[in-house]
């Protein structure tokens, strides 16, 4: 019998990601003297040390090996190999592996095909602002929240642009032949209705806000930015910015923008495809200009590289030095409105921008204070390979922490039936494991955004499946981060349709009430926002516990249909159980509904 299990503390000491420098103490189960000469097999990633084979130390029925992670940031690879006697007196080597990515593990009789162990190794913690890890996160699309002009006219109307009769108007699109928008669509939402909104926001119980971009441009969505320096005239101006960001932090109401680096629009004053901001100017019309080396012509002017082939969207060489000090020198973009007081960043597309150019964004952050940096991810973060380029998004010093995409895809998965709790539990353990403890604490959580489909939608528009996709993001680890209408109700599918219009006349008052619930549960309990995580499942039922030393809440979901009791010696955790199971009551919960059990 071999048994190893890299969730356990028994087989692998410390649990999850490692800072470098530090010893990790691998122990592993050989109870047969048919097993002998067991070695740890461990590989730096890109290292000139290439593959390293340890011997372990015999200790009764275990085999152990200290490791210390001397070669720097990045992911370890390991798996065991040793010598089996056969019945003939002959030995033959065997391997020891996951059997997925991570958790116990089988053996193998050949290197093909095989998977290895991941060891994350970190430079440094991730410690975000402590006002971060209290937040709770509203994310408001401008266009689309609230217009604050007193008889509700549209500031600034761009030309060739169509407003909505009436803010209940479904969202659309208007296209040519090639599929692109000729004609972009707005309802007047403004920097001043969030404003006179947060009275609404106070009553919801958020305390931060996430603003998809701010600055000028031509969308509607404004990932097309055309002047980064400049506050997009039909959402207001400076003066009117700085007025929401004081306001809202009088009311102790954070407030982090969303940073588009990585291309700018077509119509831009970088690009100036089409003349508006002057004959001669721009990278389209002067092979001269000093924006010419930010982007990449392969036929000046009509051909050049541009986000996911959009001709709208031309692609920025981020390696130009005189972009990245216009982003983030001294005094760049991100100078410029930090100095405004906001209190962080939400960076679009981080795949897109190199490490070494996140590095320099954190690096302009850590120059003032309090500032957060999180960015657009949508996978594991730790094992991403963008551009044939393993990321170190979450090894230090560049992200503080990702979009918790993988969450919602599970919580998703759960309510619809798709997966069973145990491969929930799975997921979320191997993500535990794979990510730094800050950075997996640091993780925004969201259960839909303006480029998801609205989670009321996918759930079939049920209220109450709705309703336990809200209390399983508030449950896990992370900063929640509620996107605007969801509390009330916004059904929707793919974009354009996930981004209508606030219903303030309309909203659904028992989602509404649900979320606010939530909101004031992560507030009331500090384990929410810093305990230990752990998840269990019985056959039908997913569960959370987040504990602390002395205090917990445990938190069970049945997302089935019918009726199903939850017994406490039923549940499976795939890590220790955090303490004695006898208190726990034996309970009935109806179809798609929960249970909340808290400590005394």
């Amino acid at each position: 019998m071999m048994y190893f299990n890299s969730w356990l503390e028994d087989y692998k000491r410390p649990f999850g990601a490692i800072q470098q420098e530090e010893t990790c103490q691998f122990r592993i189960l050989a109870g047969t003297d048919q097993i002998h000469h067991l070695h740890l097999i461990i590989c730096k990633e890109h290292s000139a040390k290439g593959e390293e084979s340890y011997p372990m130390v015999k200790e009764g029925q275990y085999y152990t090996c200290d490791y210390t992670l001397d070669q720097g940031k990045g992911l370890y690879f390991y798996h065991f190999s040793f010598q089996e006697k056969q019945s003939n007196g002959d030995s033959v080597t065997k391997y020891y592996a996951p059997k997925g990515q991570g958790g116990e593990g089988q053996i193998y009789d050949s290197l093909e095909g095989m998977p290895a162990y991941q060891l994350t190794c970190f430079e440094q913690a991730e410690q975000a602002p402590d006002w971060y890890r209290e937040s709770v996160f509203y994310q408001i699309f401008p266009d689309r929240f609230y217009n604050g002009n007193e008889h509700k006219e549209i500031t600034s109307p761009k030309p060739n642009t169509f407003i909505y009769g009436t803010t209940a108007d479904d969202p659309m699109y208007i296209k040519n032949e090639k599929g692109e928008i000729i004609r972009w669509d707005f309802y007047g939402g403004n920097l001043l209705g969030i404003k006179k909104k947060i009275p609404y926001l106070k009553e919801l119980g958020i305390n931060a806000i996430y603003l998809n971009p701010i600055f000028k441009a031509a969308s509607n969505h404004r990932y097309d930015t055309g002047d980064y320096m400049m506050v997009d005239p039909m959402l207001g101006d400076e003066t009117i910015l700085t007025e929401l960001i004081e306001e809202l932090h009088q009311e102790g109401i954070r407030l982090i923008l969303d940073g588009v680096f990585s291309h700018v629009g077509r119509n831009s004053l970088y690009f100036n495809y089409d003349g508006s901001y002057g004959e001669g100017q721009g990278a389209y019309q002067n092979h001269e200009s000093p924006y010419h080396p930010w982007f990449t012509f392969t036929d000046y002017p009509h051909e050049y590289r541009s986000w996911w082939g959009i001709d709208d969207l031309p692609e920025i060489d981020k390696s130009n030095q005189d972009f990245q000090a216009f982003i983030y020198g001294d005094n760049g973009v991100l100078t410029k409105w930090n100095q405004l007081d906001i209190d962080g960043w939400r960076i679009d597309v981080a795949d897109e921008l190199p490490d070494f150019f996140l590095k320099g964004l954190r690096a302009n952050l850590n120059q003032f204070e309090d500032k957060v940096l999180i960015g657009e991810v949508w996978e594991d973060a730790s094992n991403k390979i963008a551009y044939d380029q393993r990321r170190h998004y979450i090894l230090g010093h560049h992200l503080h922490g990702v979009m918790n995409y993988p969450l919602r895809d599970l919580i998703l998965q759960l309510l619809n039936g798709e997966t069973t709790p145990k491969q929930v539990c799975e997921v979320l353990t191997q993500l535990q494991e794979n990510y730094p403890r800050d950075v997996f604490y640091n993780n925004f959580n969201n259960i839909g955004t303006h480029d998801t489909e609205r989670i009321y939608t996918m759930l079939g528009e049920s209220l109450a499946k709705t309703k336990l996709a809200f209390g399983l993001m508030f449950m896990s680890p992370g900063i929640p981060c509620v996107y605007y209408g969801d509390e009330a109700g916004v059904a929707g599918g793919k974009d354009p349709e996930n981004r209508k219009f606030f219903p303030w006349d309309n909203m659904d008052q028992e989602l509404f009430e649900s979320c606010k619930s939530w909101i004031d549960q992560r507030k009331q309990h500090d384990c929410l926002k810093f305990g230990e995580f752990i998840p269990f499942y019985t056959e039908d039922l997913f569960g959370i516990i987040r504990y602390q030393e002395n205090n917990y809440i445990i938190y069970i979901v049945n997302p089935h249909e019918q009726e199903v009791t939850f017994d406490v010696d039923q549940v499976t955790t795939l890590r220790p159980f955090p303490f004695s199971k006898e208190e726990f009551p034996t309970v009935s919960l109806a179809g798609q509904a929960d249970y909340i059990l808290t400590s005394k």
